[in-house]
């Protein structure tokens, strides 16, 4: 029998990690964690180590490694794995020898750098952190080509093109028309655009469909996740801004479409639950036994479909025209993101805020200069930083 597939985990807390975690322990001939990496959730981390036993762990910050410590310090005969701290420490995971695949379920922009480390070793990468390619665009599909490595999407969306363009071979852009990304309509879909611009961080945060984490969760409702989606399509599948649509569908039973040139649509369907595309991204190119029911389409009884609304939800315009626009405005747009939404989530500005907000930091931007990973990663967290002092 082949050995378990080595995996490095980082972001094992979010809603991205328990899953992996759910998968590795129900398949544990085929998958053993080996690193694995949290942000500050050190009670919750340490029963995934006691669990799963890395060799390498690392935590955000010095305080979580102390907490970690005191709580795996109680447990009898088990040896503390090698701790590391911060940004540093999450590279040494990221890197860690023997590893065969790098699930990325971090938020924001601090998993671009593991995500190349691991691509620049020919380390393929299951990705569900959209930031990697938003903010590095062209640059991170050409050091994984360079290196022999394989990008898998986890998102949803993304894992539905995937799936759907294995009946052919690259480059896609010549072979299909365009791509169809569904989206739920998020939690505010049917409001009247006063009631949108003045909803609660309560409102924004129960999605109807999905449970996600409150960053993704509040740009599902903005439909800026969307914007990043489409900015990611572009990227991981070397196409046109005009070969991606997008349109509604409140059921989320659709993950998203292909259409060829001959006018073939194929769809990509499931119950709306991640362990779907994260389970495939981690068995590719083979298919594993899931804990999902059968999916009952006469039971669901219709799948309706609407065009996005960009009066109500301008975020989805503002990122659509960013994707136009080259990697240095699109890292622009998410840094932006990143701390306007932060700022929402700490209650200190209302949610009509978010899309003036973002534009008004696009606009004021100066995008001059090389485009590099280091400058768009400059530019990211120039924009981020703008965001939050606004509300000085």
């Amino acid at each position: 029998m082949d050995k378990p597939k080595n995996i490095i985990l980082l972001g094992s807390t979010g809603s991205i990690g328990k899953t992996v975690c759910g998968i590795v322990e129900r398949n544990p001939e085929e998958f053993r964690i080996i690193a694995i990496a949290c942000g500050q959730q050190a009670k919750a981390f340490a029963g995934q180590i006691l669990k799963f036993q890395p060799l390498l762990v690392s935590v955000q910050n010095e305080q979580t490694r102390e907490k970690l410590k005191e709580i795996l310090a109680r447990e009898k005969n088990y040896h503390l794995p090698t701790i590391l701290v911060g940004d540093e420490g999450l590279l040494e995971v990221a890197a860690v020898q023997g590893g065969e695949l790098l699930v990325n379920g971090l938020v924001g922009s601090t998993g671009l750098r593991p995500t190349l480390l691991a691509l620049e070793k020919g380390m393929d990468v299951a990705l569900a952190n959209k930031e990697t390619l938003v903010i590095g665009g062209k640059m991170v599909m050409e050091i994984a080509k360079e290196n022999g490595a394989k990008i898998l999407p986890i998102d949803s969306e993304h894992s539905a093109i995937f799936q759907c363009l294995q009946s052919i071979d690259e480059p896609y852009k010549d072979k299909i028309r365009r791509i169809i990304l569904t989206a739920s309509g998020g939690p505010l879909w049917e409001d009247e655009l006063k009631e949108i611009q003045n909803a609660t961080l309560e409102q924004v945060l129960d999605h109807p469909n999905w449970e996600m984490g409150p960053k993704v969760t509040v740009d599902s409702a903005t439909h800026m996740n969307k914007g990043l989606e489409i900015i990611e399509a572009k990227t991981l599948f070397d196409l046109d801004d005009d070969q991606i649509d997008v349109v509604i569908h409140t059921q989320s039973i659709i993950h998203s479409m292909v259409e060829f040139m001959d006018g073939s649509v194929l769809a990509q369907m499931g119950y709306p639950s991640m362990e779907i595309p994260i389970q495939y991204a981690m068995s590719y190119p083979n298919r594993l036994p899931s804990t999902l029911e059968p999916l009952n389409l006469a039971k669901i009884g219709q799948l309706t479909f609407e065009d996005p609304d960009l009066e109500r939800f301008p975020c989805l315009a503002i990122a659509m025209d960013a994707s136009t626009r080259g990697e240095m405005v699109t890292a622009c747009l998410n840094g932006a993101g990143e701390g306007v939404v932060k700022l929402f989530i700490d209650e200190k500005i209302s949610f009509g805020r978010i899309p003036e907000m973002i534009k008004d930091i696009i606009a004021g931007s100066d995008f001059s200069g090389d485009i590099n990973i280091e400058n768009v990663l400059k530019m990211n967290d120039s924009a981020r930083r703008k965001a939050l002092d606004m509300a000085l």
